[in-house]
């Protein structure tokens, strides 16, 4: 039984078309790849998926799926007075209760306890990121969302990014959805990937479905598409 199922699902702002007719689903340890130009709709599927915003359609998920979400941008400032460790603790006063302690959850994305008496505004890009990914694993979430999960970190910082993703789906038998730009990391991490542009131009296995035809399809004409198969590692 699929972890998740998303069925014609559409959105609308006024009279403006989102998202038309989207449809695909998730077995649990899936890692689903979301690609499109800017401004297709891929935070928007995400924000429908979370029960942030209206849709018309179906979102149907397995009982008691648990849902972590990183975004893409968080509004925090840098030189709030909050330390790593409160941080986390507001995620578990949040929840009420959480499976994990705050030092853990850091252990799980490769920082040491020391980082728990940072504050925020302490911390590199990096740094934060991983903390982002902390707050959302904290109260072992079956599902986590990532809305392009390296977009404020390095190039240096991106790949091993990617990797702690990989290594935390291995470990604990996440299902992943991300949105990413990269189609290396499209080809190297996902066994699914979902391409948006308003409306469904292909979902499937990357291998079979990232075709030049349907990637210019996706992005236009004028750009230049290779057809690479990348083992996972």
């Amino acid at each position: 039984m699929p972890i998740l199922e998303v069925k014609k699902l559409s959105v609308r702002y006024g009279e403006q078309s989102i998202l038309d007719d989207i449809s695909f689903d998730l077995e649990k340890g899936d890692t689903l790849a979301i690609i499109g130009p800017n401004g297709s709709g891929k935070t928007t599927l995400l924000r429908a998926i979370l029960g942030a915003i209206s849709y018309e359609g179906e979102i149907i998920f397995t009982l008691q799926t648990r849902i972590g979400y990183v975004p893409q941008k968080i509004d925090l400032e840098r030189d709030l007075p909050i330390t790593v460790q409160e941080f986390l603790l507001l995620k578990s006063a949040q929840k009420k209760s959480s499976a994990y302690s705050p030092h853990q959850a850091l252990e799980m994305v490769n920082l040491s306890a020391n980082f728990l008496k940072k504050r925020l505004g302490e911390l590199s890009a990096g740094e934060l990121q991983r903390v982002l990914i902390a707050w959302a694993v904290i109260d072992r979430p079956s599902l986590l969302l990532f809305d392009e999960p390296t977009a404020s970190v390095d190039v240096a910082g991106q790949e091993t990014v990617y990797e702690l993703l990989h290594r935390l789906h291995d470990k604990y038998d996440l299902t992943l959805i991300l949105i990413s730009h990269d189609l290396t990391v499209v080809y190297r991490y996902a066994s699914k990937v979902l391409c948006l542009n308003r409306e469904q131009v292909c979902y499937g296995a990357p291998s079979e479905v990232l075709t030049p035809k349907e990637l210019e399809k996706l992005y236009g004409g004028g750009h230049k598409f290779y057809h690479h198969i990348h083992e996972k590692t």
